[in-house]
């Protein structure tokens, strides 16, 4: 193998999710690309990665100061969504359901990986809500151990506002589960979120 190839199939198995054959898909995929394409895909990449910023209000990644979800006048600004990444402000937006506000920690609590409270933006929530005008905070935490630990301390750290609503996205079993195969944190959260049925 060319030794151009294998320097770009090893730059871009780095990518998550992206495997050596895969790579090498994509990498044969960029030789049949036009040379203008090819050079406005790797403009767009450097762009972005120098470019970008993050919310300062909501840690949400932004071109400006402030992003454009914080600064939409139309959205609920009394109720914020606390998310792990931003990926996870990109799957609930596709829903169309929610019109608040959210809060971007930017990790989970992991002692096992060195990731502590401090290194998360929760201080920047907890200043937001300070500040005043905030009724209600959802926590829109993966199940995991991680997010199990990171949602318990953000609990912690949110009762001291008096009057604040918190509340936590219903975990249960998903459609189409068996049972016998659904873990037992995840019966013991679809037990605990169970609703009459009308």
């Amino acid at each position: 193998m060319s030794q151009l190839l294998q320097n770009v199939v090893g730059e871009l198995s780095k990518l998550p999710g992206v495997g050596r054959r895969t790579a090498l898909r994509l990498a044969i995929h960029l030789l049949r690309m036009d040379r203008e394409e090819v050079a406005q895909m790797t403009e767009s990449i450097d762009r972005f990665r120098n470019e970008i910023r993050y919310c300062a209000r909501c840690n949400n990644l932004s071109d400006e100061e402030i992003c454009p979800i914080c600064a939409d006048a139309e959205r609920d600004h009394t109720t914020i969504c606390v998310v792990e990444q931003v990926a996870d402000v990109l799957s609930i937006e596709n829903t169309r359901q929610y019109r608040g506000l959210y809060h971007v920690l930017g990790g989970l609590i992991s002692p096992m990986q060195g990731i502590s409270p401090s290194d998360l933006k929760i201080d920047l929530l907890c200043d937001r809500i300070a500040a005043g005008g905030v009724e209600e905070v959802i926590l829109a935490i993966s199940t995991s151990v991680e997010g199990e630990t990171t949602l318990f301390y953000l609990m912690n750290r949110l009762r001291q506002f008096a009057g604040l609503k918190i509340t936590s996205i219903a975990r249960g079993i998903g459609f189409g589960d068996e049972l016998e195969y659904v873990d037992e944190l995840t019966i013991t959260h679809a037990l605990r979120n169970r609703r009459e049925i009308e």
